[in-house]
């Protein structure tokens, strides 16, 4: 059996410590660019967790797919607007990164709800002149379908919910939205905590779908009930409603899982301004790792994304998908990690 690739292993390897290695691959500030790509390119080599994808298809592109050859037009990405602490924002600075150095450059559109409404493209945007399109952000099953028929390689990052409609007809790449949430539960269940609900609208993409459903599996799996009234579908996904809904309750949780880090946050502000304490009387978890995660107070626990593997994978699912239009669409995921703070340090 092959053996797994450990962060030490690549310390080792490049005569660094341990934490500067961790830093690199968890995207943590105040890193020299130089060092974090030279560890990032070994962490590849190497074949570490959440990059062993990248390097098996990295090898297998490589056998026949010259990189550094230039190609012709430009990738068009097309996304609603995000905040700058949101993942995607880090994720698609490294993902143009990865593709200037294959050559490609890469256009940003902004798609409003009007475009979206009428399925309608940028009139800036030329699709005589797009090599393929990436999508970030987009939700809108309709508009994505319409994007879908326009003859073009596509990739969508994360997905318009498929609890209903059907799989759209392009390459996704989500990250793992459900072992670490089953894990938390189990975490969670052996810490004597069973009463857990869930935080956030599950039909707005299909991370947060696969989200609330690894919440439903990891309550089942561990022998423990799933309550609706530990349910809050908050559609509008701001403060307001989130403190509404939960004012509304008449008995609470042991701990919420959220959407995301963003969800969570202002249900722990609403929580904590109604006079409840966190973590003494509701823990919370949130999804993404922001860095609005980190110094909320109490910290608050969720699930890093890493960025940088999504990024590679986005890029050679496109360049693969540019150079061999015919092959199958695939899913890919890339792996996340748990980390416990001080929202569920009971």
């Amino acid at each position: 059996m092959k053996k797994k690739v450990t962060v030490q292993d690549i310390a080792d390897e490049l005569g660094i410590s341990r934490n500067t290695v961790s830093k690199a691959l968890n995207g943590t500030p105040g890193l020299a660019e130089s060092t974090r790509e030279l560890i990032l390119q070994k962490a590849v080599e190497m074949g570490y967790k959440q990059f062993s994808y990248v390097a098996s298809l990295r090898n297998i592109l490589t056998t026949s797919i010259p990189f550094d050859a230039p190609e012709p037009g430009e990738i068009a990405l097309l996304t609603t607007s995000y905040s700058n602490s949101h993942f995607a924002s880090l994720l698609m600075d490294k993902f143009e990164q990865e593709m200037s150095q294959l050559n490609y450059s890469i256009t940003s559109y902004r798609i409003n709800e009007t475009s979206m409404k009428k399925l309608s493209l940028p009139a800036s945007l030329n699709l005589d002149e797009v090599s393929a399109i990436v999508c970030v952000e987009i939700f809108d099953k309709p508009f994505a379908d319409m994007i879908c028929s326009l003859d073009k390689p596509v990739l969508f990052i994360d997905a318009p919910c498929a609890m209903t409609e059907p799989v759209i007809d392009a390459d996704v790449l989500l990250m793992n939205n459900m072992n670490p949430i089953r894990e938390f539960i189990r975490e969670m269940a052996a810490s004597g905590k069973t009463r857990i609900g869930f935080i956030g609208d599950y039909t707005h993409c299909q991370s947060f779908f696969e989200r609330f459903s690894a919440y439903q599996v990891g309550m089942l799996a561990s022998g423990l009930p799933v309550n609706r009234k530990f349910i809050l579908k908050n559609e509008d996904d701001n403060y307001d409603d989130i403190c509404c809904k939960l004012q509304q309750m008449d008995e609470y949780p042991e701990v919420f899982i959220c959407a995301n880090d963003f969800v969570a946050i202002d249900a722990m502000m609403a929580i904590r301004n109604s006079g409840m304490r966190i973590p003494e009387d509701i823990g919370f978890l949130g999804f993404d790792d922001s860095y609005e995660s980190r110094i909320f107070v109490p910290s608050l626990s969720t699930i890093h994304i890493h960025t940088q593997s999504m990024a590679y994978s986005a890029a050679q699912l496109l360049i693969s998908r540019i150079k061999t239009p015919d092959m199958e669409k695939r899913i890919v995921y890339v792996g996340t990690d748990l980390i416990l703070r001080k929202s569920t340090d009971f």
